[in-house]
C-alpha cells in the first residue's frame, strides 16, 4: 500500500470516528498505538505479538486494560508501523482528558515475565485540514495527521512507556481545578464505599436514581431509554448488578483531584445472574439495556471531593 492509500485510509477511518469534533480548528485529536512484538519488521511483512496485559493510564488514572494475544500482525507502510494491539484516540477519554498538558502511560506485563521483545508506541496529532505533498500524481501524498512519532525499543519483562501531549481540544471541567487528593482517611474510604453501594442500588423501581445518573452522562439517549422502558424490562427479566465485598475495593490516588475506585480482582460491578441478559430477546431492548448498563456500571468509578467536602462520581 502506497503513501496515498495509507493517508486516505487514515482520513476515512478518523472522520467516521471523530466527526463530532470537526468543528474546531487545528488539532482535533491525538491517537496512540502500542504493540509488543518479536520479529524484525525491516526484514518481514509480519511480526508476532507478545501475549500479556497492557494497562493504559491518563494523568495517572487507570482508564483501560487490554489483553494482548499471541498472533501474527502485519508490518504497515514504508515507516514499518506495526498493527496496533492497543489503540487509544484521546477523544475517547472524555473528562479524563485535560485541556492543555496531559500524560499517557502504557504499562505492559507479558505472560512470561522474563520475556525479551520489542515494543512500539506511536503517536500522531489529527488535524481538521488535509495537507498535500509531492508534485505529480505518482508522488502525491495526502494526510490529516501531523507530529507523528515513535518510541521503539527492546525490553525485558515489564515495560513502561510515557508520553506527554497537549490536548487543547479537550473540554475543561470545573473539577479539573479542584485541589489534588493526596491521602484518604478511613472516613473517606467509607464514603467512597457508600458511593459504590448507591450505584449498585440505583437499579430499582422506579429507577429514578438510575435515570438521574444517565441524564448526567453526555451522549446517553435518556428519552429513548425511558420510552422503551428497558430498565423495567431488564429488572423483570432478573438482571441485577452487584459490586464485590468492601474489602476487595481499591482506591487509586492519582495525584490529581480524581480518585479511582475499582475492584482488586476485576471489574467493579458484575451481573449477579449472567444468564439473565439472554432472557431479553428483542433486539432493540437488548441494545437499550446494554447501553444503559455500560453507562450505569462502568469497570471503575472516578470520584472527586467537592469544595464542600462531599465525594461525587464524575465518570
Amino acid at each position: 500500500m502506497g503513501k496515498r492509500e495509507k493517508a486516505m485510509r487514515r482520513i476515512a477511518f478518523l472522520v467516521l470516528l471523530l466527526w463530532p469534533s470537526l468543528v474546531t480548528a487545528g488539532i482535533i485529536n491525538m491517537e496512540f498505538k502500542f504493540t509488543p512484538f518479536v520479529g524484525d519488521p525491516a526484514k518481514a511483512n509480519f511480526v508476532e505479538t507478545v501475549p500479556g496485559t497492557a494497562s493504559v493510564y491518563i494523568n495517572n488514572a487507570p482508564v483501560m486494560e487490554k489483553e494482548v494475544e499471541k498472533e501474527k500482525v502485519p508490518v504497515l507502510f514504508e515507516d514499518l508501523e506495526i498493527a496496533a494491539s492497543v489503540w487509544v484516540p484521546a477523544s475517547s477519554l472524555g473528562p479524563a482528558l485535560r485541556k492543555g498538558k496531559n500524560n499517557i502511560r502504557i504499562e505492559f506485563e507479558p505472560v512470561d515475565k522474563n520475556a525479551s521483545y520489542r515494543a512500539q508506541l506511536r503517536w500522531a496529532s489529527v488535524t481538521d485540514q488535509v495537507t498535500k505533498s509531492g508534485n505529480s500524481s505518482a508522488s502525491l501524498s495526502e494526510t490529516n495527521q501531523s507530529g507523528e512519532g515513535v518510541d521503539d525499543r527492546k525490553v525485558t519483562g515489564h515495560a513502561v512507556f510515557n508520553r506527554e501531549f497537549v490536548a487543547d481540544f479537550a473540554t475543561d471541567m470545573p473539577w479539573h481545578h479542584y485541589p489534588p487528593v493526596t491521602t484518604l482517611s478511613d472516613e473517606d474510604k467509607k464514603s467512597l464505599t457508600m458511593l459504590v453501594k448507591q450505584r449498585e442500588e440505583a437499579l430499582k423501581p422506579d429507577f429514578a436514581a438510575a435515570y438521574q445518573i444517565l441524564g448526567n452522562i453526555p451522549g446517553i439517549p435518556l428519552a429513548e431509554i425511558k420510552n422503551l422502558k428497558c430498565l423495567d424490562k431488564s429488572y423483570a427479566a432478573g438482571l441485577r448488578m452487584a459490586a464485590g465485598p468492601p474489602d476487595k475495593l481499591d482506591f487509586v490516588i492519582t495525584g490529581n483531584p480524581e480518585v479511582v475506585v475499582r475492584d482488586k480482582t476485576g471489574d467493579l460491578f458484575h451481573l449477579v445472574d449472567p444468564e439473565a441478559l439472554a432472557r431479553i430477546t428483542d433486539n432493540d431492548q437488548q441494545e437499550c439495556v446494554q447501553a444503559a448498563f455500560v453507562a450505569l456500571f462502568p469497570p471503575r468509578l472516578v470520584v472527586v471531593r467537592t469544595p464542600s467536602g462531599k465525594w461525587e462520581v464524575v465518570y
